[in-house]
């Protein structure tokens, strides 16, 4: 983060406690992230959970609904980010010229 952005944000925390706390668990989350420790997400939950964080509580909640996955999501290097790609190429093409395109089913098949 530049350092302009580091000043503002310390002012910004300074006048609120709880910009603080968020902040601090945003950051342990992007390190889950980053170093593929998705064994830590139900310390990090119960962490949120601790602090008075609706937002985060929300995300937490969403994060338990299917935990073994979201572990498994978060320790893996793998990724579907190019199947998604390919996905989101063909809807984007289905909307753009309509559901039964003649283009698009010979482009499909």
């Amino acid at each position: 983060m530049p350092n302009e952005d580091q000043l503002r944000m310390k002012i910004a925390v300074a006048h609120c406690p709880g910009l603080e706390a968020l902040a601090g668990h945003i950051r342990s989350f992007g390190q889950i992230l980053t170093r593929r420790e998705g064994h830590l997400t139900q310390e990090w939950i119960a962490a949120v959970r601790a602090d008075d964080l609706s937002g985060l509580h929300s995300f937490a909640n969403g994060l338990e609904r299917d935990l073994a996955a979201v572990v498994a999501g978060l320790s893996t290097p793998w990724n579907s980010g190019v199947d998604e790609g390919h996905v989101n190429r063909i809807k984007t093409m289905s909307s753009s010229r309509g559901r039964h395109s003649p283009r698009l089913s010979r482009n499909r098949t």
